[in-house]
């Protein structure tokens, strides 16, 4: 079992860690036209993730680039670029904080501020630390997973495309999921 407050998870590794975006994923789920769900991932993002000697006194920093968007469709990413949506071209760069790592029953969260827009607001993830090993190129590797919904209204993100009947083009809730590798930094 893992607590926030000591360390019982196999291989675990106290360490900075550089997020490699080649082998993470960071990615959304909303809700389209009230009956199905769109996907959607960036393509460009970076941070780090400090692995403190307790679990609790780690932390994480991570930025990423809203004009990575890709929903597999070109029209609908200049729309959600778009001052409608995102407004990258004003606020193109997001970023996340976090503000403490705790148990909830027997689970993991990651608390955190996260930042859209220019709004900041606060957030909690899911949190799975998946694993810790070496790679094939003489480094460490350390896996984590994690998830949450946001309410995209808080970060101004509120555009409102109501249907003829009844409901809306887009949900106001939105599933975020993470599956982060990172590097262990030399020194």
């Amino acid at each position: 079992m893992t607590t926030a407050g000591t360390t019982t998870i196999p291989g675990y590794l106290a360490g900075t860690w550089d997020i490699d975006p080649v082998h993470s994923d960071v990615s959304f789920t909303v809700r389209h036209m009230m009956v199905s769900k769109v996907r959607g991932r960036f393509g460009s993002f970076s941070g780090e993730i400090v692995t403190g000697e307790d679990l609790a006194s780690s932390s994480v920093t991570a930025s990423l680039d809203a004009t990575s968007i890709d929903t597999g469709n070109e029209q609908r990413d200049g729309h959600i670029r778009s001052a409608d949506f995102f407004d990258a071209e004003n606020h193109p760069q997001w970023t996340f904080r976090s503000t403490g790592v705790r148990t909830d029953g027997g689970d993991l969260v990651l608390d955190g501020e996260l930042t859209i827009k220019g709004v900041t607001r606060p957030v909690s993830l899911d949190l799975e630390v998946v694993g810790f090993g070496p790679d094939a190129f003489g480094g460490t590797r350390a896996g984590f997973s994690a998830s949450g919904t946001i309410d995209r209204n808080d970060f101004g993100v509120d555009i409102k495309m109501p249907l003829d009947g009844g409901g809306v083009v887009v949900s106001d809730k939105v599933q975020i999921n993470l599956e982060i590798q990172g590097v262990l930094r030399q020194s």
